[in-house]
């Protein structure tokens, strides 16, 4: 059976979360979703049993690959080069550490039938973040999506579970898409050439704790988002409106850190 969806899985020592994700994920598409569905996992070189693990699920009849990248580094090049590579008409990416729940993933792929990009939200009614989740976390998280207001009307850009209909990427119009930036879903969001009369669909889920391995969040990353974040305005808004951003920028950075320094002390 022809391949119609695809899923994009960036890694880098996520061996122990491999098998789980994979098994739920297809128990989750049911047989007839699941002989048309690939799963591909986009690793940067972990060297840690991750493509062994791989292997023994495509003994047992998976429908699961591992592309191990050796040069290129980076979450956002890592999907990018797992979405140009897929076979599907219909794209997924999710995260490897099971915060993104496999049990979503035919909604999403529904959801893209009738819309251009599906997000999956964390800031709709019903649904929410682990309560295990660190406040500081939370705080950075809601800011940085405030941050990005201005160039989407998603309620969850900063989401890394996310999904388009394929012939968007291909489209001539689709350029200058940044494969270094922190968060690919903005980046896609606000340089695609979607369709403006057609709404974002958005699929609700709940945000759990990492399982196993550890978190990517770190300075050097918030420091990749804020400067991702000024090319994204210069290129929605032009150079000449920059101004107008930064101070937006510095008044949600001072709002930040009184969040911050109000949970810490």
């Amino acid at each position: 059976m022809a391949i119609v969806n695809s899923v994009i899985v960036p890694a880098y020592k996520e061996k122990l979360n491999i098998k789980p994700l994979t098994t739920r994920l297809f128990a989750a598409l049911g047989n007839d979703a699941s002989k048309s569905t690939e799963l591909i996992f986009v690793d940067d070189n972990s060297q840690d049993g991750s493509v062994e693990e791989v292997e023994t699920l495509q003994k047992q009849g998976y429908n699961v690959k591992i592309i191990v990248r050796t040069e290129e580094r980076g979450l956002s090049s890592a999907v990018m080069r797992g979405f140009h590579d897929a076979e599907g008409d219909y794209l997924l990416c999710m995260d490897a550490d099971l915060q993104h729940p496999p049990e979503s993933v035919p909604a999403m792929f529904d959801n893209l039938k009738t819309h251009p990009f599906v997000l999956g939200t964390r800031y709709a009614p019903g649904v929410g973040i682990d309560k295990d989740w660190p406040l500081y976390r939370r705080v950075i998280s809601s800011t940085a999506r405030l941050m990005a207001r201005p160039l989407t009307t998603a309620s969850d850009p900063m989401s890394g579970f996310f999904g388009l209909q394929k012939k968007y990427l291909l489209d001539p119009a689709a350029k200058d898409i940044n494969p270094e930036g922190f968060k690919i879903a903005l980046d896609l969001l606000a340089k695609l050439p979607l369709p403006a009369n057609e709404p974002i669909g958005e699929v609700p889920f709940s945000f759990g704790v990492r399982t196993e391995g550890e978190s990517k969040l770190s300075g050097k990353v918030i420091v990749q988002y804020l400067l991702q974040l000024k090319e994204l305005y210069v290129f929605k808004f032009g150079a000449n409106n920059l101004i107008i951003f930064l101070v937006f920028w510095i008044i949600l950075a001072l709002y930040f850190l009184a969040k911050l320094f109000s949970l810490i002390f």
